[in-house]
């Protein structure tokens, strides 16, 4: 994936400050496994960068690849009808 990308919330998660609709800076992947069923990015909100699940995240204005490697994600994590 190229970094960074913006992108929108398009569920809201427990786990995560994002608000449906609400969209961030991606601006790259976490140093860290944080779940062997979940892939986290970093993402730059209110000041501060942690890491969301791409899960949560749609993809807005990036290059074909990375555009290629989210829809695939979202595809095999199960959430196939959310494609970017």
């Amino acid at each position: 994936m190229g970094f960074p990308f913006r992108a929108r919330c398009i569920e809201e998660r427990t786990i995560s400050p994002l608000r449906e609709g609400e969209q961030v800076p991606v601006v790259g992947m976490t140093d860290e496994v944080v779940s062997s069923s979940e892939m986290f990015v970093l993402v730059e909100w209110e000041d501060r960068e942690f890491g969301v699940p791409l899960s949560q995240l749609e993809v807005l204005d990036v290059d074909q690849d990375t555009r290629d490697a989210v829809d695939d994600w979202h595809y095999w994590n199960g959430d196939g009808g959310r494609l970017g």
